[in-house]
Parts: structure tokens; C-alpha cells; sequence
């Protein structure tokens, strides 16, 4: 039986509320919880490093001692190419070599052993317009669990493609515990993060995914951060600079951890291993309010 399915709002109903507004949404099928694993989904505006940022956290949380599993939500799955070395087959490609019929599919088949041992699973998806990533999401956490490779992990991090625009772009937050947010110091980007911020919200009625933090990311400066934080109530958890090094690191298919340890570098390590320690000691969620678009485009810029 399907895990997920697509039906109209109107018949979706938790606690008394429909969850999602006018919409239509991708259900997760209640039966079908992650476990014990802390999960985290990892949001932002496209083309901000939420890849980057999964990645390296992954690999934090891995040196940690963890057992990672990351999840790439990204029909480009590139999101754990650092991690393995090269692009891996995804749960789609998996499903259509056995004509979907995933009773047939061995573990190894859509999981990937990573860098430190860090677990890799790219979800993929459909081709632009033809259907919903919400589906696959779900597809992909029922073959997980039907594998038992979630009854092993410690973490496990979804890394979620650009802007949420649909419930099925929002599945992940059905399952997370904490959402983060990836941000640059611009309009565009904390516009997109508003937005964001508006879909935790909406999940957080009927699901336990809650506002984790924010990081900040590509920005040397966090001024406009710090003011929408402080209207909004959220909260920096991690600052990365630009830095040319972490460009490179995409380019050379390979985490920053794997890099020379350049005073640079480094620094930026130890705020990858700073962040993973904060994220596993938990934290109150932040109660979180976002803004009017208006109000937005009035609060940033300069006097």
C-alpha cells in the first residue's frame, strides 16, 4: 500500500484542523515514523548551500560519533556528491530498474556508504512539472524503514530543495523534529526564508517539526539577519563567511573537513562541529512570527 498520496485539502483532517489551507497536500502516513533518530530538515532559498551546510554537518555529527543518514530531496541529486564522490543513483532510478516494484530492492541499491561513514540517500524525483517531490520523500522513508536502516541511525538530515511553494515541497517537515534555515545576508534570501518560516508554522499545527534556528551562510556581515531575527523572533545558530575555500571544496568533490586545515579552514570546521553539539543537546523551539511581505521590503536595507 502507498505511503503517501495526494488529496484535496478538505479531507485532511488532524486534530479538528485541515492541514494546509486551500491546497493540496501530500499526507504522511502515520504508521510510518522515522524512530528514535533526531531529524532535521535543512531549508533556504535555491543556490543559498544548503547542500554545502548538510553535508558538513553530516560530517560533524559523524565525528561526533553519530550514525548519519543523509537524505537529498533534490531531483538534481547533487546533494551528497561531496560525501560519496560522484552522483548516485536515486530512489526513482532504483524503483524504475525493478518496474517500481520495491519488494525487489536491496538496500544497497539506493544507499550509499559516505565520507567518515556518513550514510547517503538521494531521493530524486520527478521531471519538472510532471509531479510531486512529496511523493518520493514519502517513498523513500517507507523503503528506509522497511529496510531497518533507520532502527540504526542517530541523525538523520533531509536536505530540501529551494523555496517551499507546495506541500509536497514541505513533506520533510512531516517527519523532521527541528527545521533549519539556510540564509545569506540579502533581501531575497530572508524574503524566501519568511516564507519558510510561514510553512514550519503551518506544520507545526499537526506535526512536531518545529523552528530549530538559523544559519547563517555566504555572508560575511549578518546585519539584515539580525534584524529580521530580532522583528521575528529567530535565532542564529552557525555564521559562515565567504569563503572562497568552501567553493573550492564543492569543486574538488569533497566536504571542508577533508580540506587542509588552513587557519580558515579550520574555523570553519569548528563551527561545523559547534553547530552539530548544539543540535544534539536540543533546544527550545522558537515561537517564531513571520512577516508581511511589506513589511519585509520596509525593515531591510539601509538608513
Amino acid at each position: 500500500m502507498m505511503e503517501t498520496a495526494t488529496v484535496p485539502v478538505s479531507t485532511i483532517k488532524r486534530g479538528g484542523r485541515p492541514d494546509g489551507e486551500g491546497s493540496v497536500q501530500v499526507q504522511m502516513d502515520p504508521s510510518l515514523k522515522i524512530g528514535t533518530a533526531k531529524v532535521f530538515a535543512v531549508y533556504g532559498k535555491g543556490g543559498i548551500g544548503k547542500s554545502t551546510t548538510s553535508s558538513n554537518l553530516s560530517v560533524a555529527f559523524s565525528k561526533m560519533g553519530k550514525r548519519v543518514l543523509q537524505i537529498g530531496c533534490d531531483p538534481k541529486h547533487d546533494s551528497t556528491f561531496t560525501l560519496t564522490k560522484k552522483l548516485m543513483p536515486t530512489v526513482i532510478d532504483a524503483l524504475e530498474a525493478v518496474d517500481f516494484h520495491a519488494e525487489e530492492l536491496r538496500l544497497e541499491d539506493f544507499v550509499f556508504k559516505g565520507y567518515n561513514g556518513v550514510m547517503c540517500v538521494e531521493a530524486g524525483g520527478p521531471p519538472a512539472g510532471t509531479g510531486c517531490g512529496g511523493y518520493v520523500v514519502g517513498q523513500t522513508v517507507k523503503l528506509l524503514k522497511e529496510h531497518h536502516l533507520l532502527e540504526d541511525t542517530d541523525v538523520v538530515i533531509f536536505d530540501v530543495l529551494g523555496d517551499v511553494v507546495c506541500g509536497g515541497f514541505a513533506a520533510p517537515l512531516q517527519h523532521a523534529d527541528r527545521a533549519l534555515i539556510v540564509t545569506a545576508n540579502d533581501f531575497d534570501s530572508i524574503f524566501a526564508m519568511n516564507r519558510i518560516v510561514q510553512a514550519i508554522g503551518a506544520k507545526s499545527k499537526n506535526y512536531n517539526v518545529r523552528l530549530g534556528g538559523v544559519i547563517a551562510n555566504r555572508s560575511d556581515a549578518t546585519d539584515q539577519i539580525d534584524k529580521f531575527n530580532a522583528v521575528t523572533g529567530l535565532k542564529t545558530m552557525a555564521h559562515f563567511p565567504m569563503l572562497d575555500e568552501i567553493r573550492r571544496s564543492r569543486l574538488s568533490k569533497s566536504t571542508l573537513f577533508e580540506l587542509e586545515a588552513t587557519p580558515a579552514v579550520k574555523a570553519v570546521q569548528d563551527e561545523y562541529m559547534r553547530l552539530a553539539a548544539a543540535l544534539w543537546l536540543g533546544g527550545d523551539p522558537l515561537p517564531a512570527v513571520p512577516m508581511k511581505d511589506r513589511d519585509i521590503f520596509d525593515l531591510l536595507g539601509f538608513d
